[in-house]
This record gives C-alpha cells, structure tokens and sequence, in this order.
C-alpha cells in the first residue's frame, strides 16, 4: 500500500522517527486541496501514542480537505544544514501518512489541549487550562491516526 523507501541506506529507525516526532515544534500537513491540488499548510502540533494532533478553525481549507479526503500525510524537518562546499544538505526528516478525523468529544479535546499546552507551554499550566476553558467549544482538533511512517537522513549523516 505505502512505497518503499528507495535509499533504505539512509533509513532512520523507528525510535529515532518516533524523537523526531516528539521532539519538532512544526510540521507540513497535506490534504486533498480544491480542484485535485494537493494543499499543504505548517503547523504546531504533538505526537502521542501513534497519533498527531494539532488545533485550527472550525472552518477553512484544511477542514475542505480533510472533509473530502481523510487521507493525509505529515511532514517534519528535524535538521536542515545546507553545506555550500559540498553542494548537499545534512537533513533529517519524517512523513507520517494517516487518517485524519475531526474530534468531537469533548474530554478526546481536552486531552490533545492538555498535551499541546504541555509540549509548548510547560511552564505555564494554569494560564494554559485557563486558554482550553475559554476556547474548547469554538476550536477544532483533529487527530491523525498514524498508518504508515519514515524517517531518512543525509547519507553523510547515516554514516555517522
């Protein structure tokens, strides 16, 4: 169903994908756009137990996309050193594909709230429950329910 990694020598394991995860502050998400253009938008989010979550609008183009095709896929760029002499780039990165689904239970809300406070905000616990009270009814959380995940880095950093 998902393509194989054609450089398989460049492969992250899956315990340094799953750190990248935990640990990036930003992502690409891609949707099914308008008209068959695939649309693609950064954003904050936290990973955990196999699954993404960000917040957004409750309307907008991204909600379009998932509405029409729940079938998305996740971009985060861990290391980006461009090294001008050598012509290449020390990357490190991971695609997560999934199934993205609107939550509409208000403690599966909470919860991914809760987290994405903890994750960005984590000296301030009280000012962020205080955030999820007052906006938990007017913002939108979708979860993305991780099928299929890579990680690759620059050879040059495979190598070690």
């Amino acid at each position: 169903m998902f393509r194989e990694m054609r450089r398989k020598k460049q492969s992250l394991s899956a315990a340094e994908t799953i750190e990248i995860l935990k640990t990036g502050t930003s992502g690409v998400l891609g949707v099914s756009g308008d008209d068959g253009y695939p649309y693609t938008v950064p954003l904050s989010y936290v990973y955990q137990d196999g699954k993404l979550f960000f917040h957004c609008a409750q309307e907008g183009h991204k909600i379009d996309g998932i509405s029409r095709n729940d079938k998305v896929s996740f971009c985060v760029i861990h290391q980006d050193k461009i090294i001008p002499e050598m012509f290449t780039t020390h990357y490190r990165s991971v695609i997560a594909f999934g199934r993205a689904r609107i939550l509409t239970d208000e403690a599966e809300k909470r919860r991914a709230l809760e987290s994405l406070v903890a994750k960005y905000s984590p000296d301030y616990p009280v000012e962020g429950q205080q955030e999820i009270e007052r906006d938990l009814h007017h913002t939108c959380i979708i979860e993305v329910k991780i099928e299929h995940l890579t990680g690759k880095a620059a050879k040059e950093i495979v190598k070690g």
